[in-house]
């Protein structure tokens, strides 16, 4: 499990060098509401913060956390799957975090699935601001997690290389370690072929 937080810390790293202070962002998968707490934290009090996940445990544990840390009112908690957003979110994000795989200490047979994340990843990068970014912690250790990693690979190898930047962070050491993924869509000023 160290391995999976070295990556998440990793992540919020990335995530915190590109979002600032009033941002819109979404946590595609809000688990036990540490990625909507990180959030919700750098994006201050103009901020807004979108946190989907299917399982109400998740948006419970989410919403505790975030109320313990007087953050609730910055992030808005939706029980329905990240592929929806669009029903949710009409303008531009400055970003969007996945945290893939299970929710940590809830049911091991609810996992994410690579047709909603790969319908969700495609909706954020539609409204994903010149110079945003999405982070995706991909964990294979699960039915179905291997095939979810490779569909999200085959669809950001395809990207314009003059728009996004896609970085790919893994332990090549450890076979069932996550990886993370990072697309970064560059500002409008420094698209030049």
């Amino acid at each position: 499990m160290a391995d999976f937080w070295q990556m998440v810390e990793f992540s919020h790293l990335l995530m915190s060098r590109q979002i600032s202070k009033g941002a819109i962002v979404i946590d595609a998968t809000a688990g036990n509401g540490h990625d909507s707490l990180f959030l919700a934290r750098i994006v201050g009090e103009d901020g807004k913060v979108y946190s989907f996940d299917i399982q109400e445990k998740a948006i419970a544990n989410t919403a505790r956390l975030l109320a313990e840390h007087h953050l609730l009112d910055r992030v808005e908690l939706i029980k329905d799957g990240h592929q929806n957003l669009d029903k949710y979110i009409k303008k531009e994000i400055d970003g969007m975090i996945f945290n893939l795989g299970y929710l940590p200490g809830g049911d091991k047979e609810i996992t994410t699935r690579k047709d909603t994340t790969i319908t969700a990843l495609e909706k954020g990068l539609k409204l994903l601001k010149y110079g945003g970014i999405i982070t995706m912690v991909v964990y294979t250790g699960h039915p179905g997690g291997r095939e979810e990693l490779e569909a999200i690979l085959a669809l950001v190898d395809g990207l314009d290389p003059h728009i996004y930047n896609v970085l790919n962070y893994k332990f090549i050491n450890q076979k069932s370690a996550p990886e993370i993924l990072a697309i970064i869509r560059r500002r409008a000023e420094e698209r030049s072929s």
